[in-house]
C-alpha cells in the first residue's frame, strides 16, 4: 500500500477496460453498456464509472472505473450478475484488454 503526494494511502483500485467494437456494433455495445452501468452503480465499493468514445476511426472504446478497494472490484467481477451481464459482450467486440492499477502519483493542472 503506497501513499500519494498528499500522504493519503493509495488503496483505491482503478480499472481500465479497452474494447474494440466490431464494425456496425456501436449501438449493441452501448445498449449492453447501459445495463452494465446501471448494475455497477449500486455495487458496494464502486466510486465512479466512465465510458470513453473514440475520436478517430479506431473503434477503440474505453471503460474506466474507480473502486474503494481491489476486494470490492473482484467481488463484483466474480459475481453471477456480472458474469451474466458481460456474457453478450463477445458479439459486439473483437478485441479487449483489462488493466488494474493503484494511483501512486497524481498531478493536477491549475484551473483557469
Amino acid at each position: 500500500m503506497g501513499t500519494n503526494d498528499k500522504g493519503q494511502t493509495a488503496e483505491k483500485l482503478n480499472v481500465v477496460f479497452a474494447v474494440r467494437v466490431i464494425e456496425g456494433g456501436e449501438q449493441g455495445f452501448l445498449d449492453l453498456y447501459e445495463h452494465l452501468r446501471k448494475s455497477v452503480a449500486g455495487t458496494p465499493g464502486h466510486i465512479v464509472e466512465r465510458l470513453g468514445e473514440p475520436v478517430d476511426d479506431s473503434r477503440q472504446w474505453v471503460i474506466t472505473s474507480e473502486w474503494r478497494s481491489a476486494e470490492d472490484f473482484f467481488a463484483w467481477q466474480q459475481s453471477a450478475e456480472h458474469q451474466e451481464l458481460v456474457a453478450p459482450l463477445r458479439q459486439w467486440v473483437d478485441q479487449r484488454q483489462s488493466m488494474r492499477f493503484r494511483v501512486v502519483k497524481e498531478t493536477k493542472g491549475v484551473a483557469s
